[in-house]
């Protein structure tokens, strides 16, 4: 069993400019995740590209062995400081997990 981990965010900043340069920066540090949490098996995040009015502005998808991989990662201090900066410039989060 995998478990897929998807997360969409819609950032906090009014600007366009601004929300693309948190955009840009939460998936900077998430993808220096991989090698450092030992429990990520897959990841892929980016900024959103289309009908920016109406979708998120950045979305992560990250495979795990099972959950406790998953949970290995939410606790991960490498995770939980990246987190600190994403909770800080986000205004709502939404997230699956899924087995695939």
């Amino acid at each position: 069993m995998t478990i897929r981990h998807v997360v969409a965010w819609k950032l906090a900043a009014e600007d366009a400019e601004t929300r693309a340069g948190h955009a840009a920066e939460v998936a900077r540090r998430i993808r220096g995740l991989v090698g450092v949490v030992p429990s990520i098996r897959s990841l892929s995040i980016g900024p959103n590209s289309a009908y920016a009015d109406v979708n998120g502005d950045v979305a992560l998808v990250a495979d795990f062995d099972d959950v406790a991989g998953l949970e290995e990662y939410q606790v991960h201090p490498a995770h939980q400081e990246v987190a600190a900066f994403v909770r800080g410039v986000v205004a709502s989060r939404i997230s699956v997990d899924f087995e695939v």
